[in-house]
């Protein structure tokens, strides 16, 4: 099977309509549960193992719990009304700060399971017509509606969900 494709080439097509926010949404709602299944019955010492200098499973879990702030606010940048989405840190800073390998999977996984709830709640606020909302995002220099900015979680979700799958096989997990 070929290893993830890297997350800074990726293109991505915003041509739906903001009418299918609610099959997004189901992505994202799932995201918790997919970690779970995906560790689940994996020894501490796999989950915090570490492919050279590339984040070990537990890193990648956590990963998705750190840009949980990231997104909400590009939300706000949005509804405000402003031009430009906030930047992402494009360093991980957060995640290579967090110790995610110094806690228990369980404590990451509640961590995920907790703020994407506040995520979804959220998300299940906002109208159609502000999911077409949108603003430039900065990294891609397209304009984004809060649509997209769900598609782009999920898929962000789904590339992490894709390197823990890869590192399993290659530590035969």
């Amino acid at each position: 099977m070929p290893a993830a494709w890297p997350w800074f080439e990726r293109k991505f097509d915003f041509s739906f309509p903001p009418t299918k926010y609610p099959d997004i949404l189901e992505r994202l709602r799932g995201t918790p549960l997919r970690l779970e299944e995906r560790v689940r019955g994996l020894s501490p010492d796999v989950c915090v193992r570490r492919d050279g200098d590339a984040w070990s499973i537990q890193e990648n879990v956590g990963h998705i719990a750190d840009t949980e702030a990231l997104w909400l606010g590009r939300i706000d940048d949005v509804l405000a009304g402003k031009d430009t989405m906030r930047p992402a840190d494009l360093s991980n800073s957060k995640t290579a700060k967090a110790g995610h390998n110094n806690r228990s999977m369980a404590e990451v996984l509640a961590s995920v399971r907790e703020v994407r709830a506040t995520l979804m709640d959220r998300l299940e606020s906002l109208t159609v017509e502000q999911m077409g909302s949108g603003a430039l995002h900065p990294r891609l220099q397209v304009p984004m509606r809060l649509v997209d900015l769900c598609h782009f979680a999920a898929e962000h979700d789904d590339y992490h969900l894709a390197r823990i799958t890869e590192l399993r096989r290659k530590f035969k997990a």
